[in-house]
């Protein structure tokens, strides 16, 4: 008996995705028309069809098919929850998920979206729920997080089976906490947003704290 979403399988074997060195994005070659791309990480692409478009397929890249029953592990110790997609199925080299709509926080930043706190106190939650199920809570950023009807989706659970804690999250928040009122309801430019991103990858180098890190990010804001 086949499944809705196998109208896919042809399409997706069309497609090829290629990691990258120094963590940057995956290349992605091929092409099928009844595909989108909707979302682009260090270790997979994730697609949408156009003819089950309640699906979203999260294609690895060859060199990362290994995380595909991880993160399949991941989501089926997650269970049922508001906080997170559905996986449905998991193959040699991708998953299916629910598809989810919203925008990202990170898009939220670009667009002047209103980020309300309701989102902060969600993923709170959300980290609380992963590890009542033994999980770990990491790689928590504005790309990973959906604002959807007011609420937080967190996308991408795949390094929660990893140890240590990256902080991502924890300084996020507190960003949010200090520094979001002044760009609460504008739009903040591109370029803007990326060097932050990269200063922030980078800080340990070019920082000695993080409340460094804020400073400089602050007297950019403040210019």
């Amino acid at each position: 008996m086949e499944n809705d979403w196998d109208i896919v399988r042809d399409s997706l074997s069309e497609i090829n995705v290629f990691s990258n060195p120094n963590n940057g994005p995956v290349t992605i070659s091929g092409h099928a028309k009844d595909l989108k791309c909707i979302g682009v990480g260090t270790d997979a692409a994730v697609f949408q069809s156009l003819k089950v478009p309640a699906f979203a397929f999260k294609k690895y890249a060859i060199n990362k098919v290994d995380k595909v029953k991880a993160e399949a592990e991941v989501y089926k110790k997650l269970g049922n929850s508001p906080f997170f997609s559905t996986c449905f199925a998991s193959y040699d080299n991708y998953l299916v998920l629910s598809y989810e709509e919203g925008n990202t926080l990170f898009d939220c930043v670009l667009q002047g979206i209103h980020i309300p706190e309701q989102v902060i106190d969600d993923v709170e939650a959300a980290r609380e729920y992963v590890r009542s199920k033994g999980l770990n809570p990491r790689d928590i950023h504005l790309k990973n997080i959906l604002l959807q009807n007011g609420r937080a989706k967190i996308l991408d659970v795949s390094e929660y089976i990893q140890p240590g804690n990256d902080f991502r999250w924890e300084h996020l928040k507190k960003g949010y906490e200090q520094y979001y009122h002044l760009i609460d309801g504008n739009s903040v430019p591109f370029w803007l947003v990326e060097t932050v991103r990269k200063w922030y990858n980078q800080r340990n180098k070019y920082f000695s704290s993080y409340e460094d890190f804020l400073k400089a990010i602050l007297n950019i804001l403040k210019k």
